[in-house]
C-alpha cells in the first residue's frame, strides 16, 4: 500500500501541501480532485519520487521510500507526467519500448518485448505501432504513452492529468483502460483528474484536496455530494443519481431569484 505521512512541502514562503496524511486502497482507482493550486500534481509527484518532500515521507508497503533503491521503486510504481511535446522521431512501438528501460536498461531481451506487445494490443494499438507519435492526434500521443507506462508492468500507476486536452472519445478510452487494469490486473491506480464527472464514474476512492491540504477521502458516495463539492471548489452543483451513477451539473447553477 502507498500511504503518505504528514506531508508538506514549501517552495520558499509559498505552502504547496500542508500536513498531508493519505493511504490509497490497494487493486482500486483513486481519483485525487479539487481546484487549481490545490496541491494535487504536486503529492502524484512526491509519491512518484519525481519530487521531494519539504517534511514527511512517502511510504510503500510501510517502507520510506527513499530507502528503495531507484531501479526497485521503477519496477513497482510508473508515473505518467502531464503530456508534453515530444520532438524526438520514433515510433509507437519505439516509445512503449522506453517503459522496459527499468528491467533491461535498453537492451531488450524476450520478456521486454512481450510486455510491449501485451501493453500495445492491451489498448488496441496495434494499427498504429509503426505510425511516428510526432504525427499522431494528442488522444493517440496519449494513448501511446499509457501504453508506455503499462509496459512496465507495474503494481501502481500513477498519471498526472491524462485526459488533459483530450476529446471526450479519447477520455473515455483512456478512463476505461485504467479501469480495466485495476479490475483485470490488479493494479492500483492514482490519477489527477479534473472532470468530476469522470471520476465519479470510474473510481473507487476519491481524495479532494484545497489550498494544500485533505478537504475530504472517501467512497464516491462519501465525496460527490452537493456539499461536499460546494465547498471544495465554490460552486453550486446538483447531482443527479441513476443506475450509471451520479451525474454532477456544474454549467447551469440554480439561478438566484430573489
Amino acid at each position: 500500500m502507498i500511504s503518505v505521512h504528514d506531508l508538506h512541502k514549501h517552495y520558499g514562503p509559498r505552502t504547496v501541501l500542508d500536513g498531508v496524511s493519505l493511504s490509497f486502497p490497494e487493486r482500486r482507482l483513486t481519483s485525487l480532485i479539487g481546484p487549481n493550486g490545490a496541491g494535487k500534481s504536486t503529492l502524484l509527484l512526491m509519491i512518484g519520487r519525481l519530487l521531494e518532500a519539504s517534511a514527511g515521507e512517502v511510504r510503500l508497503a510501510g517502507q520510506p521510500i527513499q530507502r528503495i533503491a531507484s531501479n526497485a521503486y521503477a519496477r513497482r510504481v510508473a508515473t505518467l507526467r502531464q503530456a508534453t511535446e515530444l520532438n524526438l522521431r520514433l515510433r509507437v512501438e519505439e516509445l512503449v519500448e522506453f517503459g522496459r528501460f527499468p528491467y533491461c536498461g535498453g537492451r531488450l531481451h524476450a520478456d521486454d518485448h512481450r510486455a510491449v506487445d501485451q501493453a500495445i494490443a492491451f489498448l488496441g494499438l496495434d494499427s498504429l505501432r509503426q505510425r511516428y507519435v510526432d504525427e499522431l492526434s494528442g488522444g493517440q500521443r496519449q494513448m501511446a504513452l499509457l501504453a508506455m507506462t503499462i509496459a512496465q508492468e507495474t503494481d501502481y500507476l500513477l498519471l498526472d492529468e491524462p485526459l488533459n486536452n483530450l476529446d471526450m472519445r479519447h477520455a473515455v478510452q483512456i478512463m476505461r483502460a485504467l479501469r480495466r487494469l485495476c479490475d483485470e490486473r490488479g493494479c492500483t491506480v492514482l490519477l489527477v483528474v479534473h472532470d468530476i464527472n469522470f471520476a465519479a464514474s470510474y473510481s473507487d476512492h476519491i481524495v479532494a484536496l484545497k489550498a494544500g491540504r485533505v478537504h475530504c477521502a472517501g467512497s464516491v458516495a462519501e465525496v460527490v455530494t452537493e456539499t461536499r463539492l460546494r465547498a471544495l471548489y465554490d460552486l453550486d452543483f446538483a447531482i443527479s443519481h441513476s443506475a450509471r451513477g451520479p451525474l454532477c451539473n456544474y454549467f447551469n447553477p440554480p439561478r438566484d431569484l430573489s
